[in-house]
């Protein structure tokens, strides 16, 4: 087990991990026994994520889909520690621990440290249709995502829930109107992250068609597309065309057949 320097003392002793189990504080989700609260002390915010012991149904109806099972908050703490070293902006750890060696029966938790005043891309972007933002931030923020995007997959990292509500802008970003300036995105909500030595293609289709079908009303037009394609790949539309049409038709039905479930 491990905490940062706040939280040393409040979860010190021999019972500290039962201590993060019984926290009180907001519910954000309860779903299968993993539970995500926030709680305060000394005036600063966490977020609170606590895994039971999956059990054996579950792990094993993810290995016949060919799905690594996530076990526990490990997933998200590798994460989290694979997009520091990459530079990208995440979660900041503030305590980690597990226990148990029975997979079926992990018991994990992991803290972390608000991001205050920030706001999500799909509320930024909701009412873009009506109202279209500045051309200079847009086009920031699509450069920027596809940035963060080409850095995880390049790194064998794909997120499984890659849709821009899991991105986190600081509105005193926003406050500034200096859009010249890079974007400090957030990437959060990793637990399902996968991290190999090279994504496969299924999972880059997936991680990139979530990026689209979330954002599609947003207001963006064929150009702001093209141009997170180009920004993407590091070349032309041209070469883009001529050399990988078939994994961008990929991506787009899939987008579009996420977009016609939901809606």
């Amino acid at each position: 087990m491990t905490f940062c320097p706040a939280l040393k003392q409040k979860f010190s002793g021999d019972d500290a991990f039962d201590k993060v189990l019984a926290m009180d504080g907001a519910i954000f989700r309860n779903h299968k026994g993993r539970k995500t609260l926030r709680f305060v002390h000394e005036g600063k915010g966490y977020f609170l994520k606590i895994h039971p012991g999956v059990g054996w149904r579950e792990i094993i109806k993810n290995l016949l889909y060919l799905r690594m099972p996530v076990l526990g908050a490990r997933h998200e703490h590798d994460a989290i520690l694979a997009l520091e070293k990459l530079d990208i902006l995440t979660m900041k750890i503030a305590g980690y621990g597990h226990r148990g060696r029975n997979p079926a029966k992990i018991e994990s938790f992991l803290i972390t440290e608000e991001i205050e005043n920030a706001v999500s891309l799909e509320d930024l972007t909701k009412d873009w249709k009506r109202n279209p933002p500045h051309p200079k931030l847009k086009r920031s923020l699509i450069r920027k995502i596809a940035d963060i995007a080409r850095g995880m997959h390049q790194h064998g990292l794909n997120h499984r829930d890659f849709y821009i509500c899991h991105f986190l802008l600081p509105e005193n970003w926003l406050a500034k109107n200096d859009y010249d300036t890079d974007p400090p995105l957030h990437v959060i909500d990793l637990h399902r992250t996968q991290i190999r030595s090279r994504v496969p293609e299924r999972w880059l289709v997936k991680d990139l068609a979530g990026l689209h079908f979330s954002s599609m009303d947003a207001g963006l037009t064929q150009r702001d597309l093209l141009r997170f394609l180009t920004c993407y790949e590091k070349m032309s539309i041209q070469h883009i065309m001529s050399n990988r049409p078939a994994f961008w038709l990929k991506v787009n039905n899939l987008a579009l057949k996420l977009y016609r479930k939901h809606f």
